[in-house]
């Protein structure tokens, strides 16, 4: 056995209330001039956050859009270069974390992540954009944030359907890092545990969503699914998400709940050893139908066709797929690749 093992040099700070943290944290990390990220929905959370960030902070830039759209990064781009802003605070969830990632791989930026959704990407070394309808993804240290600060406080108004979404999203990294070409030992137990607490915390935050020890677990979750990611590669999963985001502007959290039952279903019937981990954590004897299960239980979406999808974008969808595929574990064919879109469009529980 051989591996190569790169850990995430992420400063993880952790505990309720440790937003407050974040003045302490900018002074040590050299900011004195932080731009406050967000997304509009989100603004005036963040504006109050922003101003007890004293006079280390110039303000709110709450243009971050899904999918990390490249004119929503040069928008915020122009604003850094005409502050002089010398570090970067994300506040909220996948598309502002994107959005500062962005901005940090341009410009080497320092950055400080608050998660307020549970999908992961705080800690990984990816950034997925897109432009003229394609989404495409690179690598790079620059994109991991120096500091994050997981305050599960900042999750209690999210909603108990956005915090489905975004936890069986972040459980999708962990999911593909058990197949992954690149997997190791490591991953594969940080995959596993991550998996564990997010099937532990979820319904826990669907029967009550003020459960703040229920929050705080899927905060664990987020983090190691998370942290998986940045140590395996992307599969089949993530590129059918990437397709379809980038074509159908569909929603991020949402597309990968829907997908990921039947990306693993697929894969299960080439490496069914490798996602023994997932059935296990399911109480389930297949992993694909135990992750359709178990989104079904808890109210999350199961259709492509109810997140906006169109019918007759499946072909289209799947030669864009097998156009520049992702390794995985699997072939992939044009023909099954359909089926399996169309079978994510129609909502059915696949058999794997």
């Amino acid at each position: 056995m051989s591996f190569d093992v790169t850990g995430s040099p992420a400063r993880i700070v952790f505990g309720r209330g440790a937003r407050g943290q974040t003045p302490d944290i900018l002074r040590d990390l050299g900011i004195t001039r932080a731009l406050v990220l967000s997304t509009e929905a989100q603004k005036e959370t963040a504006d109050a956050f922003a101003c007890t960030l004293g006079k280390s902070c110039l303000g709110v830039f709450a243009g971050a859009v899904m999918h990390t759209p490249v004119h929503a990064t040069e928008a915020a781009l122009e604003i850094v270069r005409e502050q002089r802003v010398d570090g970067l605070v994300a506040f909220g969830g996948g598309s502002t974390i994107g959005l500062s990632k962005a901005i940090a791989y341009r410009t080497d930026l320092p950055q400080v992540a608050l998660p307020t959704t549970y999908a992961g990407s705080e800690v990984t070394n990816i950034l997925g954009q897109t432009a003229d309808g394609a989404k495409t993804t690179l690598k790079s240290p620059r994109l991991i944030p120096e500091v994050v600060i997981y305050d599960a406080e900042l999750t209690l108004s999210l909603p108990v359907g956005m915090s489905v979404t975004s936890g069986i999203n972040a459980m999708a990294h962990a999911v593909e890092g058990l197949y992954a070409r690149d997997r190791n030992p490591v991953s594969a137990m940080i995959a596993a545990e991550g998996c564990r607490a997010m099937i532990e915390a979820l319904p826990r935050i669907a029967q009550a969503p003020a459960d703040i020890a229920a929050r705080e677990r899927a905060f664990v979750g987020s983090w190691l699914c998370g942290t998986v990611l940045g140590q395996a590669g992307m599969a089949l999963h993530h590129k059918l998400c990437h397709v379809l985001g980038g074509l159908y502007d569909l929603p991020h959290a949402e597309t990968h709940t829907v997908i990921l039952p039947h990306a693993t279903a697929f894969n299960a019937r080439a490496v069914p050893q490798l996602l023994v981990p997932v059935a296990e954590a399911l109480g389930a004897q297949m992993p694909g139908a135990g992750l359709w299960d178990f989104a079904q239980a808890l109210g999350a979406p199961h259709s492509l066709r109810d997140l906006g999808m169109p019918e007759d974008g499946i072909d289209r969808a799947a030669d864009a797929a097998v156009a520049q595929p992702y390794w995985n574990p699997a072939p992939i064919g044009r023909d099954a690749i359909a089926a399996l879109i169309r079978a994510a469009w129609a909502g059915q529980r696949p058999d794997a």
